[in-house]
């Protein structure tokens, strides 16, 4: 029975050591060298070197100088603990009536624009309330919108669209995205903040 003992505790340390701490240790290693900065959480930074986000998971942004992201129905807004939709189906008078207070804001922030030319996404929630990207048909809307609040041309805010603006994934799946953090970050250093 001592020779059992003995041998299971053997097992049970080599097992620890090569699943417990080998093993993970090499996957970090493989991921850190193949993956770099992904491994880390895809983290940016602001013009100030410091980092704000993850450009993997959504943040608000409410200011009328900031592109805004797609509404979150995680937790509080944004919160990656309490990732998830809010399940109100399309016969819902609580969505029709949190759409409409959507619509509202946008039409209050952006002069001149109609309700028809709001794209749906800025105005429902996702899935996973976190989408860090919105589609370019949502970045256009809100061009003038940021391009008066800090002061710049138009066409120097399309142009920052343009040069954040991802494509397909593979190059035909989905449709080309922006990522509001890191189009946000560009703007500020634009702008010298």
């Amino acid at each position: 029975m001592l020779a059992d003992l003995r041998r299971g505790a053997v097992a049970l340390v080599v097992f620890t050591v090569l699943l417990g701490l080998a093993y993970p240790l090499l996957l970090f290693g493989v991921g850190r060298a193949a993956f770099g900065a992904a491994a880390d959480g895809s983290l940016v930074e602001g013009a100030d070197g410091r980092v704000v986000g993850s450009r993997l998971i959504g943040q608000a942004f409410d200011g009328r100088g900031y592109f805004w992201g797609r509404p979150s129905a995680a937790g509080d807004g944004y919160d990656a603990g309490a990732s998830g939709a809010s399940n109100l189906g399309p016969t819902s008078q609580t969505l029709a009536a949190t759409v409409q207070q959507r619509i509202a804001a946008l039409l209050a922030a952006s002069p001149g624009a109609t309700a028809a030319g709001i794209p749906a996404e800025l105005v429902t929630a996702s899935g996973s309330g976190l989408d860090p990207d919105i589609s370019l048909a949502a970045a256009s809307f809100q061009v003038e919108r940021v391009a008066a609040a800090r002061g710049l041309d138009p066409a120097q805010v399309r142009d920052l669209v343009r040069e954040h603006t991802q494509g397909r994934a593979l190059g035909f799946l989905g449709e080309p995205r922006v990522n509001v953090l890191e189009l946000n970050v560009a703007l500020d250093t634009v702008a010298g903040r």
